[in-house]
């Protein structure tokens, strides 16, 4: 098989969570363990840092990733779903995984995949393990795909594990209360392992310290806040404030949604934990890394700018936090119209992110091309419940044409609502 017959026969052959939702999640490591003992367990050969969480865990995994490139460290990065080529997934060093080890990989591990029928996503997390371990990386940044405890990335032991916040999102599979998910989010915890934990209510907080009896656990909100920031010209500059000893330093960074302020101060934590261990992670690093976040590790889709006159703008946001966060976002933007390009998928709280969305703009209701995506007619449907009211269209590049043909110079122009919508635009 050549490379695109490889990833045809991958998305086929296996169960895919992207495409048929909680089928393809297993509450189970066996198919991973068994995978990566089959590989020689490559997942011990390098050193690790584990990422949780139900938002920020992409933007966090990216901002650590280009920190220690920054560094001068050989560093890898495993995420997901990606957006436009399964490489996106598994990066050295801001580069995507070499087609060829990708067709090798398959045609290794094919005997095993007809044995056992794992997920596909069970196999791309032990390929990312033997991309990383047959290159020789210094550490791999590793963002847990769903979950935590029985996220097939569980496997590892790392030098740190990071735990973003908790929010509502995939209950089906996680659990009806805060406290449920942050269990199932608290399974990245090892014993002896320090951790970092972003965000904690009360509902949380004593679920992270329990499972963290054994391990020092730091609550980034304790340590440092932002005091002040700016949004310009697609950057945000924020000032933080180290509570130990009152010092403001300035960040700049190069994802501009105000929301990252949050992931910021994880990351400030993040680093200086690493650099307490001795790793070289201090703040002229930090400084020199945050401003070129996506050039390091092509990040994309978090309040990106893709087009102007109008301005056209991606965001992944998909669940009800990150679509709150979304909204006060647009509340700081300045624009002559607002135009909302949004799709869905159908296990997402659909009627709690459309109660929250900005009723004064117009609507452009539109579906990813999977079979978990809420058909379009049925979004704007539900939406026009709340006030909400526009066309449908079958496909996310057909309704951002028609927004462009018709929108004011000065208008911003919204695509969200699904990581898979976002993943499409072609524009």
């Amino acid at each position: 098989m050549n490379y695109q017959q490889t990833i045809d026969y991958l998305f086929a052959k296996l169960p895919m969570f992207s495409r048929i939702g909680a089928a393809a999640f297993k509450k189970d490591l066996t198919n991973t363990i068994r995978l990566c003992d089959a590989l020689g367990n490559p997942q011990q050969k390098f050193k690790t840092i584990h990422i949780a969480g139900t938002n920020g865990k992409g933007s966090t995994s990216h901002m650590l990733a280009a920190i220690l490139q920054t560094a001068g460290y050989k560093t890898g990065l495993y995420t997901s779903p990606h957006l436009k080529d399964f490489r996106e997934r598994i990066k050295i060093n801001g580069e995507w995984c070499d087609e060829n080890f990708v067709v090798d990989f398959t045609q290794r591990i094919q005997p095993l995949i007809d044995e056992i029928e794992p997920s596909f996503f069970e196999i791309t997390v032990a390929m990312a393990f033997d991309y990383f371990a047959q290159r020789e990386v210094d550490v791999a940044v590793i963002e847990v795909g769903l979950g935590g405890r029985f996220d097939s990335t569980n496997i590892i032991t790392p030098e740190l594990s990071i735990i973003t916040n908790i929010g509502w999102d995939h209950m089906n599979m996680l659990g009806d209360t805060l406290e449920k998910i942050a269990f199932e989010k608290a399974g990245i915890i090892k014993k002896n392992v320090p951790v970092v934990v972003g965000e904690a209510i009360d509902e949380t907080r004593n679920v992270f310290i329990d499972k963290a009896a054994d391990s020092q656990i730091t609550f980034a909100e304790e340590k440092r806040y932002v005091i002040d920031w700016q949004y310009q010209h697609h950057q945000l500059t924020a000032t933080v404030v180290d509570k130990s000893n009152d010092e403001h330093s300035s960040y700049q960074l190069d994802l501009p949604g105000i929301y990252q302020t949050k992931n910021l101060i994880t990351v400030l934590e993040t680093a200086h934990q690493l650099e307490l261990q001795g790793w070289r992670t201090g703040k002229a690093i930090i400084q020199k890394a945050l401003p070129q976040v996506k050039h390091l590790t092509g990040l994309h889709g978090r309040w990106e700018a893709i087009y102007q006159n109008p301005t056209v703008i991606l965001d992944v946001a998909h669940n009800v936090d990150g679509i709150g966060q979304l909204k006060k976002q647009l509340e700081l933007t300045d624009y002559h119209h607002l135009h909302i390009v949004i799709g869905m998928v159908k296990d997402k709280e659909i009627d709690k992110v459309l109660e929250l969305l900005p009723k004064q703009a117009a609507y452009y209701f539109t579906q990813a091309q999977i079979p978990r995506a809420l058909d379009a007619e049925s979004l704007r449907l539900n939406a026009e419940r709340f006030g909400l009211s526009g066309h449908s269209f079958n496909e996310v590049n057909i309704a951002l044409q028609h927004v462009l043909s018709h929108a004011h110079k000065d208008d911003l122009v919204l695509v969200c609502g699904s990581v898979f919508l976002v993943g499409e635009v072609t524009l």
